[in-house]
């Protein structure tokens, strides 16, 4: 731009002293004094000398500056720099290249003067199904090795031209080749991250050197023991391609990635694929199969639930009747215990009262014992009058203390001969006593 204001400064200040010569009343002319036009002269000399010697470097950009005289530099860092009215090739740090669907309008949609827009293309799978698949790609150059760079800008001249003859030429065969390894099928049922990483691995280290091969599959079986069918494989006839190996390693075309001209991959992914209208109607036909799949599972689901739920009631009915049960028998089972235990209790206690009794009437009976050896003792060693005396009373009031609640028969036989009267029979019984008393004492 300022080359061009000091040209055109220069060529104002040559015609205006041409036509001041020319016209000399002129009042526009007059104003041009000869001062004036060497003015102007200098001017544009200086502002194409300026122009012609620095540029503005922009941040984020890489020069490659080919002077006149043959040399060349490389400018990495932003800023003013000399130039010395050498051609500048500029290139951008990151190249966005991107490959969109145009939407109904044909438009892009967000558009940058930075980075490369083009139409997405169409491409075939290996199932003969046909998409146009959008990608978004970002490539870095090479900015630590300035004679690399250099060559690259060389031979490329402009950045467009690196991107057309050899950026797009190595994405399109990324795509191509990374089509041929995968069915479209296979894309949509969780393939898509293997496809991005093969897509990248070739754009950036080379593509790989494919091998056809035919895979023999064996047509599925549907039906039970009694009635099967088969349902043969279309596909399976179809050819196809895998990536051929050597030492475990994939074989790839030499000479053909984008490191050897020093550019790295910093991102390589595929944003959208527009599938071709069969397949779109396979897929809703696919869709619909499984939600109503899906469907049918959830209620066979629900009906096992329920069956369980029911099943678990049932149990927990038996359950609590069990624990019912086992509870009323505890309760008899203790109660038929308790009553055995109360039952052996008594038993011991009346068998330990019943030794307590005997020990009582054996006690009773050595202390009667004991009196009668004493009183055969008394009376043996003799004694005097008046207790005889008074030994017989007592003896007297306690035979008539138990004569009085004696209870005699009111018949008795004596001597064979049948009596009914009571106090015949104690006077018999007091006077057997009285001569056995006395048959003592003759002895």
């Amino acid at each position: 731009m300022l080359t061009f204001i000091g040209i055109l400064l220069v060529i104002t200040g040559v015609v205006a002293m041409i036509l001041k010569t020319i016209f000399n009343n002129n009042k526009i002319l007059n104003w041009f004094t000869a001062q004036r036009s060497i003015q102007f002269i200098g001017i544009g000399i200086v502002m194409s000398i300026i122009t012609g010697m620095f540029f503005y470097a922009e941040p984020g950009t890489a020069y490659a500056v080919q002077y006149p005289w043959g040399g060349q530099k490389a400018v990495f860092q932003q800023g003013i720099k000399t130039k010395m009215w050498g051609r500048l090739i500029p290139i951008q740090f990151e190249i966005p290249i991107k490959y969109v669907i145009p939407n109904g309008d044909g438009k892009y949609g967000d558009e940058s003067k930075y980075a490369y827009v083009d139409n997405a293309r169409q491409w075939e799978f290996n199932d003969a199904v046909k998409g146009q698949i959008a990608t978004s790609i970002v490539i870095s150059i090479n900015t630590t090795d300035e004679s690399q760079f250099l060559s690259v800008a060389d031979r490329n001249k402009t950045e467009k031209n690196l991107i057309r003859s050899r950026i797009v030429p190595n994405i399109d065969q990324s795509i191509k080749n990374t089509c041929k390894l995968m069915a479209a099928q296979d894309y949509i049922s969780g393939q898509a991250a293997d496809f991005d990483r093969y897509f990248q691995d070739q754009l950036e280290n080379g593509m790989y050197v494919l091998e056809e091969y035919v895979e023999n599959q064996k047509p599925d079986v549907i039906g039970d023991s009694t009635v099967v069918r088969t349902v043969p494989n279309k596909e399976s006839r179809q050819k196809r391609f895998r990536i051929k190996l050597e030492n475990g390693e994939p074989v790839r075309v030499q000479g053909n990635s984008l490191k050897s001209y020093g550019l790295t991959v910093v991102q390589a992914v595929v944003t959208e694929i527009d599938w071709e209208e069969t397949f779109d109607n396979r897929l809703q036909l696919q869709k619909e199969e499984v939600a109503q799949t899906q469907l049918e599972k959830q209620q066979a689901e629900r009906e096992f639930y329920r069956a369980q739920k029911e099943k678990a009631k049932g149990e927990a009915e038996k359950a609590t009747e069990r624990a019912r049960l086992e509870k009323e028998q505890i309760q008899q089972t203790i109660a038929a215990e308790t009553e055995a235990k109360v039952a052996e209790f008594n038993l011991i206690k009346e068998k330990k009262q019943y030794e307590v009794e005997q020990y009582k009437a054996k006690s009773k009976k050595v202390a009667a014992d004991a009196q009668a050896y004493e009183n055969q003792k008394l009376v043996s060693a003799g004694l005097t009058p008046q207790e005889k005396a008074e030994w017989e009373y007592k003896t007297a009031v306690g035979v008539a203390e138990q004569i009085k609640d004696l209870k005699l028969p009111s018949t008795y036989i004596e001597g064979g001969s049948k009596n009914g009267n009571n106090g015949n029979l104690l006077e018999s019984l007091i006077g057997a006593d009285l001569a056995k008393k006395m048959m003592e004492k003759k002895k």
